[in-house]
This record gives structure tokens, C-alpha cells and sequence, in this order.
């Protein structure tokens, strides 16, 4: 599965960067966001899903301003874009504070995250107080999370797949369920780095050589 981010920068940011050849297609911004005039260039980062890459090598950057989540990879002493993948993030924006605030933690690249454990998750159900009751709820894996609040993981979206991309989790990242089995199966190992990005962070140095107008 071939994916690409659009990535709006602020009308402020100088673009001069070197181009990453690879594969792209168009995406739409989400409802609601801060409409692009027309005229405006769209940057967009190149993912590189045949690049041939060392696993354990790999970490993850979820970027809560394009509701995205990408696998990058050092490949021939550049940093590259592998894949990407649409996010649904923490409903209320901001870093998370303490349990129930309903926000996505942030991490940096100097310390990110880390995966501590991919579990099986194919059968966990959630109630989530709308009146569904208790339904399956995590897609078929977990990827748990260290950091400084317990419960937050990499999932899935069974019978929430309308939320991604968008803002409707407690606190955990959610992919679509056909997502989160290819980043299991492609992508993730215990010990892996994640970082997630605030509302207001830009892209960072090795994002922006794999921009391309």
C-alpha cells in the first residue's frame, strides 16, 4: 500500500530543499482544517515502500498537525521515508497531563518513545460511553508504548474506522485496521523509537530533504 503526506507548512517557512525521488499519490486535508489557497504549493514528502532498508534500523514519527503516522529509514546515508499511514490522534489537542484528558503524549527526537511490547488485541473490546456498549475496539495489534502514562499504544480502529484521520481517541494513536497489521508485519519490533510531534511542531531536519514541489 502506497501512501504520501501533505505536509502544510506555514506561509513563514523558506522552502529550499533537496528532492527524494519515489513514489507519491494525492491526499485530501481533513475536514475542517485551515483551508490551502490555491495558488499555495503544496509540499509533499516521498515515501519509499520498495526501498530495500534494515529493520532494526527503523522508527516511527507520528505528527499530530497532518494527522499522520510514517516509517523512516536510514538507507545509503540519507534518512528516507518507507510509509505512511493515516492517524486518528488524542480528541483534545495539546500534550497529555494526566489519565482521561483525552490528549496524544508528545516525545522528541532526542528522546522519543519506545515500543515496549506488540500484543494480540484482536479480541479486546472498549466501551466508549456512546451508548455501543463494549465492542472490539483495537484492530488485530497492540504496540504499548513507554512513556509516562500508562495505556498508550499503536492500534487499530475496529468499528471506528470513520475517525481516521481525525481527533476522536483517548489518548492512543489509531490506524485503520488494515494498517496497523501491515505496520505490525512490515515495520514494528519491540524497542522500536516513536516520536509524536506537538500540534505546532514543524517538520524536522530529515523530513524536510524528502520534500519535493
Amino acid at each position: 500500500m502506497k501512501h504520501s503526506i501533505f505536509i502544510v507548512l506555514l506561509s513563514a517557512l523558506v522552502i529550499s530543499f533537496s528532492s527524494c525521488n519515489g513514489n507519491k499519490s494525492d491526499a485530501s486535508p481533513e475536514a475542517g482544517d485551515t483551508a490551502v489557497a490555491a495558488q499555495d504549493t503544496i509540499p509533499v514528502i516521498m515515501t519509499h515502500p520498495d526501498t530495500t532498508f534494515s529493520k532494526d534500523s527503523a522508527f516511527i514519527v507520528v505528527s499530530k498537525k497532518e494527522l499522520t503516522l510514517t516509517v523512516y529509514a536510514p538507507v545509503g546515508g540519507d534518512t528516507l521515508a518507507i510509509e505512511a499511514f493515516p492517524v486518528c490522534m488524542g480528541k483534545n489537542k495539546g500534550n497529555k497531563e494526566k489519565s482521561g484528558d483525552m490528549r496524544t503524549p508528545e516525545s522528541t527526537a532526542d528522546e522519543p518513545f519506545t515500543i515496549s511490547m506488540i500484543i494480540d488485541a484482536s479480541d479486546w473490546a472498549h466501551d466508549f460511553g456512546d451508548a455501543r456498549g463494549s465492542i472490539l475496539a483495537y484492530g488485530h495489534w497492540f504496540l504499548r508504548l513507554k512513556t509516562p502514562h500508562d495505556g498508550i499504544g499503536i492500534h487499530g480502529s475496529t468499528n471506528n474506522e470513520n475517525t481516521v484521520p481525525g481527533r476522536a481517541s483517548e489518548g492512543c494513536v489509531r490506524l485503520l485496521d488494515q494498517d496497523i497489521i501491515t505496520l505490525k508485519e512490515k515495520y514494528a519490533r519491540v524497542g522500536m523509537p516513536v516520536i509524536i510531534k506537538g500540534e505546532e511542531q514543524g517538520l524536522l531536519p530529515f523530513e524536510e530533504k524528502c520534500l519535493t514541489r
